[in-house]
């Protein structure tokens, strides 16, 4: 009975480590992309031989911190009506998915050094369904282009938000217009040939 308490008592222990490093690279990480092992094992409360313990390299601890902050993003996104007219429902989702990225942004700097493209794509792989089902009802109702595959248009839009961050970045951008560029860029890029592209509102 001791042993399996003692068991149980370590593996609670790991538990509560493991998930006091991943909050801490992502609070670390979201601030300094370049923030140090040792700096997310201190906000953690942990020692650099347990991080190493439980995440054997940075790319390890990174790939965790992405990936909480995508599942928590896909808990924000499940709220986000994309029913109705698909014009307006993708608007939402711009709204929605941009401020996730945009608070994700020193995150996600810090995935595309460590991660390959493949791991970052297949961490999206939920927001990217979200938004396939999205275009192609649009397509249904003839409202999106059919003339390119889904999964590109839907590249082109993840590509778009992830730029406005980089020109956020560059002092290029505030974050309070990135919606409206995002969504108007997005409409003109979606809107079959020959349609006249949707009015978005919102001024440049």
């Amino acid at each position: 009975m001791g042993s399996k308490n003692s068991t149980a008592t370590k593996r609670a222990d790991a538990l509560r480590s493991i998930d006091a490093i991943v909050q801490a690279a992502t609070e670390c990480l979201g601030r300094n992309p370049e923030a140090s092992m040792s700096e997310i094992a201190r906000v953690a409360g942990v020692g650099r031989v347990t991080l190493y313990a439980h995440f054997t390299s940075r790319a390890e601890v990174v790939d965790a911190a992405m990936s909480r902050a995508i599942n928590r993003g896909n808990e924000a996104l499940d709220a986000v009506d994309l029913t109705g007219d698909p014009l307006l429902a993708l608007a939402r989702y711009v709204e929605a998915g941009w401020h996730l990225v945009d608070r994700a942004r020193a995150l996600l700097v810090a995935a595309q050094k460590e991660l390959s493209a493949g791991r970052i794509r297949e961490l999206h792989s939920g927001p990217a369904a979200r938004v396939e089902t999205l275009v192609a009802r649009g397509r249904a109702e003839d409202v999106f282009r059919t003339d390119l595959p889904i999964a590109w248009l839907v590249n082109v839009l993840h590509t778009i938000m992830h730029s406005a961050a980089e020109e956020i970045r560059a002092g290029r951008l505030t974050s309070d217009r990135a919606a409206h560029h995002i969504t108007t860029t997005v409409l003109a890029a979606f809107t079959p040939p020959g349609k006249p592209v949707p009015e978005t509102g919102g001024g440049a």
